[in-house]
């Protein structure tokens, strides 16, 4: 079947165990959406994100056109890249989380890894449920302004 391959789904939250090296065990379903190559890049509210890599060239190449003239662009791109790595996982699927972004997140022993559609984001499991008490309480209200008016 030709055709343009469809960007993954990232579904789901997951609890996977970190090593004292940084290591942890993909789940098996983001593993076979993410690919062989991915990147692990600084994402929002000091989580990590993990993206196939051409879904991270393609948010790069969309940043860059808007940076030659846009101050704020051009700080968030360096920042965005310069704490970027490419990653693949091991023979027992798991990624190495390198200790400038275990920093950046403040991950401790208990993380959790959520599916964001087409990228997942790794989080401190505290930070992560402080985040979802927070958002949750909004939840209802903010879907009126995010969401477009749908037949459900």
């Amino acid at each position: 079947m030709g055709g343009v391959a469809m960007p993954p789904l990232l579904l789901g939250t997951y609890s996977p165990k970190i090593d004292a090296k940084g290591r942890l065990a993909l789940p098996a379903k983001f593993r076979s959406q993410l690919g062989e190559g991915m990147v692990m890049a600084r994402g929002q509210e000091r989580c990590i994100y993990l993206l196939p890599a051409s879904e991270f060239r393609r948010i790069a190449m969309q940043i860059q056109r808007t940076s030659m003239g846009n101050k704020a662009a051009r700080d968030y791109l360096r920042v965005f890249l310069s704490g970027a790595v490419d990653t693949a996982p091991d023979k027992q699927g798991r990624i190495l989380v390198p200790q400038m972004l275990r920093d950046y997140a403040h991950l401790g022993n208990e993380i959790v890894v959520i599916g964001v559609g087409t990228r997942a984001e790794i989080w401190d499991a505290e930070a992560w449920n402080e985040y979802l008490a927070a958002q949750e309480q909004g939840y209802s209200d903010i879907a009126d302004d995010v969401l477009p008016e749908w037949e459900w």
